[in-house]
């Protein structure tokens, strides 16, 4: 079997228990299977944690609004073969959302703010559909319903506004550290900009279009990263840096982005209250920290290759018993373990020990604790590493605290 192979997330999800997509449920709609959605909620607590950390409010709306919310943004009839039918209720029309931002300007606009407020985070875990092609659908990483982790950042200023994408920039930077993903490596940048001679598809000031352009790319040659210029990838409503991904297959995705929006502010009549105390025109910049979960899940299972680090491991510690007659000392350790926050699953099966090693290595669980009379007679565990540490594959006569420890200390800070 091929590296390849070996990592395709398409394979690997369904074989560690991750994910599923199922005909009759349709193409394109992933579920999430117990080991799949723990990965996801670890995502969404270690990613929401640290947005607050650096000022960002979330917030949750609905997976649906009246078409003339659409028309309003301009997602439609701009985005509408991306978009699902409108979905008739009453005498009203609803869609489906393909994208967050409208809800969260309507939630600006219920009352008025001040420029002390400023800038405004608004973020959000946001469910959203969007109409792919069949023949583009692909595991997680291309699909029909996904859950972005969205945020659209409200600014007085121009100043301000970039100064927020580059914030914006630092937090995907940090993520991506996180992750052992690294630039020019593992992704790269992109300058998304629009095609003057598509006016259809952009809109607008020719002059606002080249403003916003040159505001980014003079925030990238400040950063000193490198990055590609690339026209007809922007979207309708202004440019966007793009952080570029590929698969094991090569084939590249957009995997995160920020955008400068020079278009909505207009649309929505988006205003804050100035030090004047007169009314003054916002700034819009909307990210995405690590664009869909869906996509970077798939990302994540081919980069690892399936084994990941500890902390983000569905399942931790597998307990091993030898035979029945270590059952009870096996699930006391397995409590003592959970009262400490770490993901275990407990091997009561009859099968032979080299067989429960051999299935849990398969499923890539970071230790193995094997139980047998030794361990009874010591309260000692002997720990089997996936992964060598220090030149050891084992862990002999280490206490359950020092092992619940051991994986604590394996989290992010």
């Amino acid at each position: 079997m091929s590296e390849m192979d070996e990592r395709d997330h398409k394979k690997l999800g369904p074989q560690l228990g991750l994910f599923y997509i199922d005909p009759v449920v349709g193409k394109g709609l992933p579920m999430f299977l117990p080991k799949g959605a723990t990965v996801k909620r670890i995502l969404e607590k270690f990613i929401v944690d640290e947005e607050i950390k650096r000022g960002y409010q979330h917030v949750q709306t609905p997976d649906l609004a009246r078409l003339e919310l659409y028309k309003k943004s301009g997602h439609y009839p701009h985005y509408q073969d991306s978009m699902y039918a409108p979905i008739k209720i009453d005498e009203d029309e609803f869609m489906l959302r393909p994208m967050t931002c409208p809800h969260h300007f309507q939630l600006y606009l219920r009352e008025p703010h001040s420029y002390r407020e400023l800038p405004m985070r608004i973020a959000e875990f946001s469910k959203l559909y969007r109409y792919e092609q069949s023949g583009e659908l692909m595991g997680l990483q291309r699909v029909r319903a996904m859950c972005l982790s969205d945020a659209h950042i409200i600014c007085a200023s121009e100043e301000q506004a970039v100064e927020e994408a580059g914030r914006a920039l630092d937090l995907i930077e940090y993520f991506a550290s996180v992750f052992g993903l690294k630039l020019g490596e593992h992704y790269r940048y992109r300058l998304s900009q629009g095609d003057r001679n598509d006016k259809e598809k952009y809109p607008g000031n020719e002059a606002a279009w080249e403003k916003a352009e040159d505001l980014l790319r003079r925030l990238m040659q400040n950063r000193g990263k490198e990055f590609e210029e690339t026209k007809g990838e922007a979207s309708f409503y202004g440019p966007k840096i793009d952080v570029q991904m590929k698969n094991v297959n090569g084939k590249e995705d957009t995997a995160f982005t920020v955008q400068y929006d020079f278009c909505m502010p207009e649309r929505f009549d988006l205003n804050y209250i100035g030090e004047d105390g007169k009314p003054h025109r916002a700034f819009v910049i909307h990210r995405s920290s690590i664009g869909t979960f869906e996509r970077t899940m798939a990302f994540l299972i081919e980069h690892y290759a399936g084994a990941f680090p500890t902390w983000l491991a569905p399942v931790q510690v597998a307990i091993l018993p030898i035979s029945e007659n270590h059952h009870d000392f096996a699930k006391k350790v397995a409590d003592e373990l959970k009262n400490n926050k770490v993901r275990v699953e407990l091997d009561l099966n009859n099968d032979s020990l080299g067989k429960k090693i051999r299935n849990h290595k398969g499923q890539k669980v970071p230790y193995l604790v094997v139980i047998g009379d030794q361990e009874m007679q010591n309260n000692k565990l002997t720990v089997e590493l996936r992964d060598a540490e220090n030149g050891q594959t084992k862990l002999e006569n280490i206490s359950v605290q020092d092992l619940a420890e051991k994986i604590k200390n394996s989290y992010p800070v």
